[in-house]
């Protein structure tokens, strides 16, 4: 039952990195492993929280799969939940919460906790999926940088 889970400090503020990670559509432009992203539905809740669904598809040399989400995107408390719904995992879910840090840095918190159905699948995409998630933190700074321009320490 594989989990991950990390927190960074980066140089933007909170309300700019959750639109980042809101973002869910311009992912295959950064994100490691994720080659399309479709957004199938997107709602508004009463509370302001927009909901979205989406399939996601990962790939890795010849190993493609796609699964499908559902992602909560909390922005009055600066989180995004996403939970699985369908494709080549038992069980997945993953959330991101931004807490500010002054006016422009921010600690950025990412968990992830995931089981393929396939132990084939476990076994041929696990160590790849969790080197991913090693750098997902690094890529979505980098990607921060790219956008609103890179801040000094």
């Amino acid at each position: 039952m594989p989990q991950f889970t990390t927190k960074r400090r980066v140089r933007h503020p909170a309300e700019q990195m959750f639109d980042l990670v809101a973002d869910v559509g311009k992912y295959p432009e950064f994100v490691p492993l994720c080659r399309a992203l479709e957004i199938k539905s997107r709602t508004t809740r009463s509370d302001g929280a927009e909901v979205l669904v989406a399939d996601m598809t990962v790939a890795y040399k010849v190993i493609r799969e796609t699964f499908t989400s559902r992602v909560t995107l909390d922005k009055p408390d600066l989180k995004i939940l996403v939970e699985y719904l369908n494709g080549p995992f038992s069980r997945m879910q993953n959330r991101w919460v931004f807490h500010g840090a002054g006016d422009d840095a921010c600690e950025v918190e990412f968990f992830i906790d995931y089981e393929f159905k396939s132990r084939m699948l476990a076994m041929l995409m696990g160590a790849m999926f969790d080197a991913a998630f090693r750098r997902f933190s690094v890529a979505f700074e980098k990607r921060a940088d790219e956008i609103y321009g890179r801040r000094r320490a």
